[in-house]
């Protein structure tokens, strides 16, 4: 029988953070077995995977978008509103009430 590690004790044995582990199966880069709500791993099989996926990674040419995230240098701020507020509100925005002479 295999011994299944679960997320902390993977992430001590890979020498990376619980964070790096749960993302990276979040995205399938590591294969995951589950047992009711707690994710376990097999940690020749994540190796072999992470072998696999870091060959892919250099494989992809430089500044080449995916959907997995913004471009080099892009930003990932949401995009402004396109559209000017219709309401000006405010003291400076208030029609005057003064006569002028």
């Amino acid at each position: 029988m295999k011994a299944l590690l679960n997320v902390k004790e993977l992430a001590s044995a890979l020498g990376v953070s619980v964070k790096s582990v749960q993302r990276a199966y979040r995205r399938k880069e590591i294969p995951v077995q589950w047992l009711c709500r707690t994710a376990l791993f097999d940690l020749d099989d994540v190796r072999r995977a992470m072998t696999l996926n870091g060959e892919r990674r250099f494989e992809a040419p430089v500044g080449s978008t995916d959907e997995s995230g913004a471009a080099g240098g892009a930003s990932r701020r949401r995009a402004g509103s396109n559209s000017p507020r219709t309401v000006k509100r405010g003291r400076k925005f208030q029609p005057s009430t003064r006569r002028r002479s």
